[in-house]
């Protein structure tokens, strides 16, 4: 999962939340995010830009950390 922004994310279906760490050290959870819309992350080449496209500002968050 390269990417120079995202260090990891992780989804979970059961609630369809999306876990999104990046390299700063800052942690979301974006919610109701449909699982389809993961996939499609997770096989984008420029993880960011799909972030800042397709799910910032569409899904509610969280900060985390």
């Amino acid at each position: 999962m390269p990417s120079t922004v995202i260090t990891s994310m992780q989804y979970d279906p059961a609630s369809a939340t999306l876990r999104v760490e990046f390299v700063s050290g800052l942690v979301y959870i974006y919610k109701e995010v449909p699982e389809a819309v993961f996939l499609a992350m997770k096989t984008s080449g420029a993880k960011g830009i799909y972030l800042n496209r397709h799910i910032k500002g569409k899904y509610s968050y969280e900060r985390i950390k």
